[in-house]
Parts: C-alpha cells; sequence; structure tokens
C-alpha cells in the first residue's frame, strides 16, 4: 500500500501517547481517510515505556500487526532515547520527533545514525504555558501533524475543536488551552537535520 502512512509512539505509561494516536486516528478517520490506532500493551504501569501506533491510508488497510518499520517516529519523553531504539526500522525518507530541549549533538549520539529528517519540540512548555500543566501528548499530537502533513492545519485545528467539545463536555473550560497549545505546537516544531 503505497500511499499508506505508519505511524509509531513512544512515550511514558500517564504522558498520553495511546490517548493521542486515538485522537489522531479519529481526526484521520473525519478526513474520509481508513485508520488504525492502537496501543502495544505489557506490563504497563505509570511512568513504564509504551508503544502505540497509527495506521493512516486513503485505501482500506488490511494489516493488522505492530509496526516494524514506520514512516513516522514520535518520541513523547525524550529519556527513552538512552533505553530504547527509537529508530528502529525507521525509514530514512520518514522522520522522528523528539519532545525535548536537548541540542542537535546530543541528539545525533543517541538517535544512531539515523540519517532522515529529525524534528524537535519543547512539549513541556508549550503544554505548561497553554495548559498550566505538563500534558505533552497535546503538541506532540499537533506536531505529528504538522511534520507528516496528514491533514491541513485547519482541517486538524477544526477537528479537534469538535473531539475537545465532546470529551470534555463536562470541563468545557480546558478546552481553549488545548486549543491553544495545538496552535503553539503546529508553529513550533523545528526541523534541525
Amino acid at each position: 500500500m503505497s500511499n499508506m502512512i505508519e505511524i509509531r509512539w513512544h512515550g511514558r505509561g500517564g504522558q498520553g501517547a495511546k490517548t493521542a494516536s486515538l485522537l489522531l486516528a479519529d481526526a484521520a478517520f473525519n478526513t474520509g481517510k481508513y485508520i488504525q490506532g492502537f496501543p502495544e500493551y505489557g506490563p504497563e504501569r505509570m511512568g513504564a515505556p509504551i508503544t502505540a501506533y497509527n495506521r493512516i491510508s486513503s485505501e482500506p488497510i488490511r494489516i493488522h500487526s505492530n509496526i516494524y518499520e514506520p514512516d513516522y517516529v514520535v518520541v513523547v519523553d525524550d529519556t527513552l532515547l538512552e533505553s530504547v531504539d527509537v529508530t528502529a526500522g525507521l525509514k530514512e525518507t520518514g522522520a522522528i520527533i523528539i519532545n525535548t530541549k536537548r541540542d542537535k549533538e546530543h541528539l545525533q549520539k543517541s538517535l544512531k545514525g539515523y540519517a532522515g529528517r529529525v524534528y524537535t519540540i519543547d512539549a513541556k512548555k508549550i503544554s505548561e504555558e497553554a495548559l498550566g500543566k505538563y500534558f505533552p501528548n497535546t503538541p506532540m499530537l499537533a506536531a505529528i501533524v504538522k511534520v507528516s502533513g496528514i491533514m491541513s492545519d485547519e482541517e486538524f485545528l477544526q477537528d479537534m475543536q469538535g473531539s475537545f467539545k465532546h470529551k470534555f463536555a463536562k470541563k468545557p473550560e480546558v478546552i481553549d488551552g488545548n486549543m491553544k497549545a495545538l496552535e503553539m505546537a503546529l508553529s513550533q516544531v523545528t526541523q534541525i537535520q
């Protein structure tokens, strides 16, 4: 399937990588795409490394397995760079997006010679400014949409506004902060390689 995009998420339990992958799947579905969004479960607990996946295509998806050669990798927690091979199988034609403040030289050492595109975003700063707390999944969701081009920024923001109204129906006061975090992330994701 040549038009299929495969994404692998790396995070820690409680950081929202699974939720972000499911929100991405919903947003892509709402633009008429075929989707998959699923976590890989093991003995997860708060703070333990977790993996989640997305497949997005304009044609029906007939593959039902984990993703071993992703087009994109999203790293929600940069401490995982030291303990998980986040670039395993990552296509050089794709990209990796890392939530970090670390410099390019440090990241290059951690990425084991990966020669494809590398993007960074400070999801901590964005979420604390927009939401008042550290919720890295919202900025990381916007970053993968921006880098992958799965949909336009406008389609994405419109869909997420509706999604947040539904998800936060009992807490509407958090919608504006989440939307602000998405908008900030769309403009602040930076290519460093």
